[in-house]
């Protein structure tokens, strides 16, 4: 079949991609970040589906869609409306205009009892649009999704792992974790040209768990020792949610949003009998990690994964600060720098305002996420200038024992660290 995939280089998205294609399927990837993933792939945006006619040019010759796209939260770029409603609805009246038929569309468990978020309420709209096409739709609901692959808060989960201490977050519901694996067995199956049609299945694991538990799971898989757990009062987990609010208006994606703290309140629980009237019997967590031990690369990336945003925002307030120290505090150093150098007079101070100025643009940059990777380019590019020119005008300095020149390099070294794990999937 050719199968058109929304949402093709997100963590459900690649994996069904992959699993079609091996199987023979002409398999067109569709996302926003489509041609950072493939150049086969096709840029689309959701947000701006303002019409069926927007998806025409790219259903020619599909014979199946399977829509896994999806966003926590609002943001200046995403719309969960145009993401989970409009822009989809807009999707199934133009295959229902191309007579698709086969329609696998991803929505998110217990949308149907309660929506405390804006995800939740359009997730259950985009549903009840495609309920009213006259297509062979299904509907799945997966619960928290955990795989060898590791995205929002799957991976949020092995950072919290990583801890020496486990947090304890208050207001958590049960989660009822369902394996990649066991997620793409249901696409596949649903596919089958003699596979039922007009269902809503909810895909679930066997057990529950309380989202601590899960951790604890995680952290043995990892084959780390047991850890102390630490209770968060509502106040601190209150602050962390907001903190990651704050961080998405720069362009970042942190798991840990208002959204997610309303969302985790009620848990991620369901009926697994919906699977089991169709013969798909999902794997417990448990089973998946017994069969699928933690490479060392797992176990970096958990260590990894709560380091990072330390090192953006350290590196980002380090070259915001230099700025304002070299035009306030530092001011007079700076200039008997430059004149020690022989730069005099006015040059001097130029010369330090110019550096003040570089240094600032730079710090926003990296806070910046759609400039970050731009931003830590040049960080690299002016540290080496500053070695060299310093080098140059002042070499006394790399004698000077607080070793101003010498900390330039360690400096550079962890800006390529946050050049290599700046993408998050």
């Amino acid at each position: 079949m050719k199968i058109a995939v929304i949402g093709g280089t997100g963590l459900l998205g690649s994996a069904i991609v992959a699993d079609l294609s091996s199987r023979g399927h002409s398999v067109i990837s569709m996302s926003r970040r489509a041609g950072v993933a493939s150049p086969a792939a096709i840029s689309v945006d959701l947000n701006k589906a303002t019409s069926p006619s927007y998806w025409l040019p790219y259903l020619d010759g599909v014979e199946a869609v399977v829509n896994c796209a999806g966003v926590l939260q609002d943001s200046s770029k995403e719309s969960t409306s145009m993401v989970h409603h409009h822009g989809i609805a807009n999707l199934f009246a133009a295959c229902e205009q191309l007579k698709i038929r086969r329609i696998i569309h991803f929505s998110a468990i217990g949308v149907d009892r309660e929506t405390p978020s804006a995800f939740s309420e359009t997730k259950l709209s985009g549903d009840k649009a495609l309920m009213e096409r006259d297509l062979d739709w299904i509907i799945l609901r997966p619960s928290v999704v955990i795989g060898r692959a590791a995205y929002g808060a799957s991976a949020l989960m092995r950072g919290l792992a990583a801890l020496p201490a486990l947090p304890v977050m208050p207001n958590t519901g049960q989660l009822q974790i369902v394996l990649l694996e066991d997620v793409v067995r249901t696409v596949k199956y649903f596919l089958d040209p003699g596979a039922p049609t007009r269902k809503i299945v909810e895909l679930v694991g066997p057990d529950r768990y309380s989202f601590l538990e899960v951790v604890a799971l995680i952290r043995r898989w990892c084959r780390w020792s047991p850890a102390r757990e630490v209770h968060l009062p509502n106040l601190a987990s209150g602050v962390m949610y907001k903190i990651g609010d704050m961080i998405s208006l720069l362009g970042w994606r942190p798991p840990v949003r208002s959204t997610a703290e309303r969302e985790i309140r009620r848990g991620a629980v369901g009926n697994r009998e919906d699977m089991k009237r169709l013969g798909l019997h999902p794997k417990g967590l448990p089973e998946f990690f017994a069969s699928e031990p933690a490479s060392v690369q797992e176990r970096w990336f958990a260590r990894m994964y709560l380091l990072k945003p330390a090192i953006f925002v350290v590196l980002s307030l380090f070259w915001i600060s230099t700025a304002f120290v070299s035009l306030g505090p530092g001011w007079g150093y700076g200039v008997g720098l430059m004149r020690e150098g022989g730069v005099e007079g006015m040059s001097a101070a130029l010369t330090v305002v110019a550096g003040a100025l570089a240094d600032l643009a730079i710090g926003l940059a990296i806070a910046y996420r759609p400039t970050s990777r731009y931003g830590l380019y040049a960080a690299i590019a002016i540290s080496i200038a500053y070695a060299v020119i310093g080098t140059i005008l002042v070499p006394r300095l790399w004698a000077d024992p607080l070793g101003p020149m010498l900390k330039i390099w360690p400096i550079i070294v962890l800006h390529f660290v946050a050049l290599a794990v700046l993408d998050d999937r």
